[in-house]
């Protein structure tokens, strides 16, 4: 049955998935007109990865909108819980030692994440607010970060076989839902790019070629899950 708040209820459900699943927010890339989103959990794995030689050590790290409530909708609609297209602030703790200024590793290490963000990504980032959290004597081996779970997909329409071939596409996905999801009119594609492209110019291939794919006049969506060295 159908009620009042069933949209409320959605909501919820989809937001209790994404935790429990940890993919964190579905962030947008780019801006309105580009209809692309990236989880959260894949684009903080590319900022640590980005970090790592700044001589700052990233403790918590966090993307949110800078105003989610002034952001403007999306030409393109995306996932129920995705955050609209407006700009995004990094909020990141760190600890370094002292062989330099704390300020000037700061200001290294926002100047990395910022970089990161627009050239790897294609996340538009307007503000990195960082916090010290301890002075170490010496400064850690890096950990490596394990590989993501991709949850592969063979591709099995024609809007699937035109988003598995376009360059830095390492797989299809199916962490939200089946890899190509068909509604009136619109297409939502989920998958994992390769780290040696950047996330959103790899979005707008896949938006093309899908379009181009599928009979029809419609829209296209893609949802990244996750970022790979995989190619």
């Amino acid at each position: 049955m159908t009620t009042a708040d069933s949209p409320y209820r959605a909501e919820q459900w989809t937001s209790a998935v994404r935790q429990r699943l940890g993919l964190g927010r579905l962030l947008p890339l780019g801006g309105p007109n580009d209809g692309s989103w990236i989880a959260e959990r894949a684009a903080t794995a590319v900022l640590r990865d980005a970090a790592a030689g700044s001589g700052a050590v990233l403790g918590t790290l966090r993307i949110a909108p800078v105003d989610e409530d002034g952001a403007p909708d999306p030409v393109v609609p995306g996932h129920p819980s995705a955050l609209r297209p407006g700009p995004l602030r990094i909020e990141a703790a760190f600890s370094a030692t002292a062989r330099r200024p704390l300020p000037a590793t700061a200001d290294a290490l926002r100047a990395t994440l910022l970089t990161a963000a627009d050239r790897r990504l294609g996340l538009v980032v307007e503000a990195v607010d960082l916090t010290v959290t301890a002075l170490l004597e010496e400064e850690p081996e890096p950990d490596a970060e394990p590989d993501a779970d991709l949850r592969a997909a063979r591709p099995d329409d024609v809007a699937g076989t035109a988003a598995a071939g376009v360059p830095g596409v390492v797989s299809l996905t199916h962490v939200l839902g089946s890899a190509v999801q068909h509604t009136e009119g619109h297409v939502r594609v989920e998958l994992a790019t390769s780290g040696n492209h950047r996330a959103l110019d790899v979005a707008r291939a896949v938006r093309a070629a899908v379009a181009e794919a599928v009979e029809g006049p419609g829209t296209v969506a893609v949802l990244v899950t996750a970022v790979t060295d995989r190619d």
